[in-house]
Order: structure tokens, then C-alpha cells, then sequence
């Protein structure tokens, strides 16, 4: 890992330091997701995106709104490329081929709901670390390209899960803040209601994924968050 980050949230601090191999090689092969990256590749060969747009990654919370992206972001340009099931280290090794090689303006992020699912042993400074990773990585290639981090949402199928979640979620914007080309875009508080809690109507019926009112909200809220900065660019 190049660099080193501290990251102080609430009242804790989180060191990113140097995770043992075994770690790192516990996590799934990245190239479980090769036939969906190429499928991504096959699609710009036949029809090549424009360069200087904004391209969506992540998880399935993006990739299951791949297909209604372009309409609930209008009249932004964007690339949908979420793939579901990934976790950061997926982006890590595929942030080449899924967002750099477009060229874009800004490259949105949505990562760490499965990293911190139930059960899941993945550390959060491990996930902190891949997306420092990420980060570098888009700044060496696209030194001017601003990157969007939304936070993970709250799904009541992964309730237990959801302290943990907020922990990274301060995290995450506590790395924004310290990097003048990175926002954080909050995409779980308009999914609570004014007590804060999980409101389960906005859901399909896995209780992880959201519906069309869900999604209506998703759409907007990072609608919010994208135009005052990109909406110069089109």
C-alpha cells in the first residue's frame, strides 16, 4: 500500500496500516467478473462512449440501475458500469479497464455493501485501504478527475451489519475531506426516516435492493450531489 492514512471518525481513529498477505488472499478471485467486464469492452467496441463523461462503478446497487441511470441523471452524461456482487478489491483490480480507460470527467463509486455484509471477516481498514488504492490509482492516470464516493446504504436484510456500516460511511467521508477531488455523496440518511430507521417500503423483497420508490430516491439524491460541479461540463 503506498500511502498511509489516518482517518478520525467520532471518537475512534482509524490506522491504515500494512494487512497481512493471508488477508488479502482470502478474498474472491477479481476474475470471477472477467466475462462481465468484457461484456462492458464488446459493447464500446460496437459502440464507444463519449470521453469526458462520468462513469458509475460498484456493486449491484449500481448494476441494477444500470439501465435507468442515464434518464435519472439527465441531462449528465454517463457510463453505467456496476457490476453486482463486487467488493472494493473487484474495483481495485478492474478500475483500469471499468472507468479509466473512459477518459472521464468524474468516476462515481459505490462499494463496501458487500464488504460489510453479515458474516463478511473483510476489515474495514482493508477496505479503506483498496479504496485509497483506487483513488491513487485514478489520480495518476486522470490527475483532474473528480471522484464521487457514495455511502453504503442501509438494507434491513443486513441490519446487524448496519453500526458496522456507519462506521466505514464516517470513514469515507472523513477521506474526503482530506482530498480536494473526492466527495462524499450520503445516499443512506434519505433512505431513514426521521428517527433514523431503516424504512423496509423502499425495498424489493430480498430486504438488500431497492424498489422504484427507492431507487426514485437514490436517483435524486445523487442527482443533488453531481450537479453543482458536472452540469458545467455538458
Amino acid at each position: 500500500m503506498k500511502n498511509f492514512l489516518k482517518l478520525f471518525s467520532g471518537g475512534f481513529l482509524l490506522l491504515l496500516v500494512a494487512l497481512p498477505f493471508e488477508a488479502y488472499s482470502q478474498l474472491p478471485d477479481p476474475t470471477r467478473f472477467e466475462r462481465d467486464i468484457r461484456r462492458f469492452e464488446q459493447a464500446d467496441e460496437r459502440n464507444p462512449p463519449p470521453e469526458g463523461a462520468i462513469v458509475l462503478t460498484g456493486s449491484s446497487s449500481i448494476a441494477r440501475w444500470n439501465n435507468q441511470a442515464e434518464e435519472a441523471l439527465a441531462p449528465l452524461t454517463v457510463i453505467p458500469r456496476g457490476f453486482g456482487g463486487s467488493i472494493m478489491n473487484d474495483v481495485v483490480h478492474y478500475i483500469d479497464r471499468v472507468a479509466i480507460a473512459y477518459k472521464p470527467r468524474a468516476i462515481l463509486i459505490y462499494e463496501g455493501d458487500n464488504d460489510t455484509s453479515p458474516g463478511s471477516s473483510i476489515p474495514l481498514n482493508m477496505i479503506l485501504g483498496q479504496l485509497r488504492e483506487i483513488i491513487d490509482k485514478i489520480h495518476t492516470a486522470l490527475p483532474e478527475t473528480r471522484i464521487y464516493v457514495l455511502s453504503v446504504k442501509p438494507s434491513p436484510v443486513r441490519r446487524e451489519a448496519w453500526e458496522r456500516v456507519q462506521r466505514l460511511n464516517e470513514n469515507y467521508q472523513q477521506l474526503a475531506d482530506a482530498d480536494p477531488l473526492v466527495h462524499y455523496v450520503d445516499v443512506a440518511t434519505p433512505l431513514l426516516d426521521e428517527d433514523g430507521a431503516m424504512r423496509g417500503n423502499l425495498y424489493v423483497r430480498d430486504n438488500l435492493h431497492l424498489n422504484g420508490p427507492g431507487n426514485e430516491i437514490w436517483g435524486a439524491t445523487i442527482k443533488a450531489a453531481l450537479m453543482p460541479m458536472e452540469a458545467a461540463y455538458e
